[in-house]
């Protein structure tokens, strides 16, 4: 595709920063920025500290946890955190263009078992064309991307006509906070990319989830007299049969959109603990796990589905009738979201990338798994898609990695947004 000589320039500049831009996300991964840990809020002032280095109007502020956690629309957490941080940095136009904004999250999730990973989880290490470390894929090579995108245009001398905003956000892997914090702060885009791992294709629509807890009673006696008590995880048995019937039944149609996945929406259990002592019949069962939301589905049916699985099971079983089991509705409330169909973005994405890379050609498609774009879309009413680095089936294990080819393209396809999006100044 032919290129303007702006572009050509942008495109240049991408290309001289390849190497700084490996390694700052070689350092973004070493903070070991898990979900509510005080290095979550150490990568927010590393990011601020370089998009202020970075000759970007900045806004960093700390941001009131108790006045979002008490709005009725608040998407919920799953960790606890004392401290959370915003953060915007803006490369101001000239004022009469549309806006751009890149939002990349700073948090991770745990490592798992570290006797799982090849080398250690937050070295940052780029071994054979891949850099690797929690985190690197999901998804901060796609923030520095951007980051990066954003300084190529000023080093280019490019100017823009409107303002292109990049946002780093914390409290994404657990429903959110930091996305939502900044809309409620004000901050607002005509268009947005999250550059999430999608590898290197667009993904305009995104599955939601809702973490739930399960609590299943039982009655407690020593082990030797077993069939005078009743176990909860037996009577646990029943409610995972029913659940699994329930998946089955909430995939008989499937979005086309979605159609590529196994699963469009899937329900799983994460989590299980019961009992309190190895000789006694456990008298209670806690299950937490999630609930897949399908394209367009309210979430409200996604939950009367559930509570009515579970609560049909309790009536098949003498016991739990007597002793229903409880649903509890907490943690991250992921729910579904998509790209209005009016809107260009998709294709402005396509031409972005196709000038970026003749790697391959794209799919479009829409994700299993909730993200900010629900809200970035929905409550902030901004078009938004993701288009980022990476194989997002390699995030949340161990031995994740990011192609460092995918992180120079995705800078490249993300700052030809930027002048395809802002315009460009005369």
């Amino acid at each position: 595709m032919e290129t303007s000589i702006a572009e050509a320039r942008v495109l240049e500049a991408v290309d001289g920063m390849t190497a700084v831009m490996v390694a700052a996300v070689s350092t973004l991964v070493q903070i070991p920025s898990v979900s509510g840990t005080d290095a979550e809020n150490d990568a927010q002032h590393h990011m601020a500290a370089l998009m202020s280095e970075g000759g970007l109007d900045t806004d960093l502020w700390q941001i009131d946890l108790d006045e979002m956690f008490a709005k009725p629309d608040f998407p919920g957490v799953e960790v606890d955190r004392r401290e959370a941080w915003g953060l915007v940095g803006r490369l101001l136009g000239t004022g009469d263009g549309p806006t751009l904004m890149l939002n990349g999250h700073v948090d991770v999730v745990p490592i798992g078992d570290p006797q799982a990973w090849t080398s250690p989880p937050f070295d940052g290490e780029v071994d054979r064309g891949n850099l690797h470390g929690r985190g690197s894929c999901d998804m901060k090579a796609g923030l520095i991307a951007a980051h990066w995108a954003v300084q190529a245009i000023r080093s280019a001398g490019v100017r823009l006509r409107g303002d292109l905003v990049l946002a780093a956000v914390q409290g994404e892997e657990d429903g959110g906070l930091g996305t939502f914090a900044l809309l409620d702060r004000g901050w607002r885009a005509d268009a947005c990319v999250i550059p999430e791992p999608t590898g290197l294709d667009i993904v305009p629509a995104n599955g939601g989830s809702l973490t739930f807890r399960l609590r299943v009673h039982g009655h407690a006696t020593h082990a030797s007299r077993r069939t005078e008590g009743v176990s909860a995880i037996e009577k646990f048995w029943p409610i995972w049969q029913a659940l699994e019937a329930l998946e089955t039944c909430r995939h008989t149609h499937v979005d086309p959109m979605a159609a590529r996945w196994k699963l469009a929406h899937p329900l799983s259990i994460g989590t299980v603990h019961a009992g309190d002592w190895a000789s006694s019949v456990p008298d209670l069962l806690i299950a937490e796990g999630r609930l897949g939301v399908a394209l367009d589905e309210p979430v409200e049916n996604a939950k009367a589905e559930f509570e009515g699985a579970v609560a049909a099971a309790c009536q098949a079983d003498d016991w739990l009738r007597e002793r229903p089991v409880e649903v509890e509705w907490w943690g991250g409330q992921f729910a579904s979201g998509r790209l209005s169909a009016d809107s260009d973005l998709v294709e402005r994405m396509k031409r972005a990338h196709g000038v970026a890379s003749d790697r391959r050609p794209q799919e479009v498609w829409a994700a299993p798994y909730g993200s900010d774009l629900r809200l970035l879309a929905g409550q902030g009413k901004i078009p938004t898609l993701q288009y980022g680095p990476g194989d997002v089936a390699l995030a949340h294990g161990p031995d994740e990695l990011v192609p460092v080819e995918h992180i120079a393209i995705t800078a490249r396809a993300l700052a030809l947004m930027a002048l395809d999006i802002c315009g460009i100044a005369d």
